[in-house]
């Protein structure tokens, strides 16, 4: 039982909800939902939160279902064969005009991902570096700064919002190399999304970085196109 009297469920239905499988010899062998658990342990201190906009977001509600079917078509391949992409560590990068639904699809597929049981961080560029520069002024029994990158490359899946929107400065190239390096090292999947095309975006956070994501994100570089949907609402 859990702890409250909860009875824990294996999301892989090959334990009793203790993390163990006692095989017929009597011998006890860890579950994967025991290396799942510990795995989610590590994440936390990490931002999973839906933001309360997208949380109703369905493949059956506008605006996804009345967005272009090819791109929609992309995602629903992509979360369909979720935990092999995730376990193989491809990524999903989405590019496109202000307004084209880039955040909603990416918080669709972060959505999905949560519900399945993976860790999930999820950042804007901007709160993001904030974030990192507030490790530096940790003091003692909080988070610092080795402990979050850790717990940031750690997770399933890293979900950033609005890449390239960022000031260049030399602080920046560096954060995100850093965390992008360890994610593409360690083959740990990274979803996100930008204004910027691919030329666009190595002009400004560099070739080496963009370079890792699109091997990350090969075949799953999506652009989009069109108005801006908030003003033609």
């Amino acid at each position: 039982m859990a702890r409250g009297g909860v009875e824990r469920m294996c999301p892989f239905g090959t334990c009793d909800g203790s993390g163990w499988i006692v095989g017929d010899d009597n011998v006890a062998r860890s579950c994967r939902c025991r290396e799942r658990r510990i795995a989610h342990a590590r994440t936390r201190g990490v931002d999973a939160v839906i933001p309360a906009k997208y949380r109703g977001v369905s493949f059956d509600r506008p605006p996804v279902s009345t967005m272009d079917r090819t791109v929609v078509d992309v995602i629903r391949q992509y979360v369909d064969d979720l935990g092999e992409n995730l376990g193989a560590g491809r990524g999903m990068w989405l590019m496109g005009n202000v307004g084209t639904g880039k955040t909603t699809l990416a918080m669709l597929i972060s959505k999905i991902a949560l519900e399945e049981g993976w860790s999930v961080a999820i950042y804007s560029m901007p709160r993001l570096l904030a974030r990192i520069r507030r490790t530096y002024d940790a003091e003692s029994g909080e988070q610092g700064y080795l402990e979050f990158f850790e717990r940031l490359t750690s997770v399933d899946l890293l979900h950033l919002d609005d890449l390239g929107a960022e000031k260049r400065t030399d602080w920046v190239l560096e954060q995100l190399y850093a965390i992008i390096n360890e994610r593409y090292e360690t083959g740990r999947s990274i979803l996100l999304t930008s204004n910027l095309d691919q030329v666009q975006l190595e002009e400004q956070i560099g070739p080496r970085i963009v370079s890792r994501l699109s091997e990350m994100c090969e075949h799953r570089m999506v652009p989009l196109h069109g108005e801006d949907m908030r003003l033609a609402g």
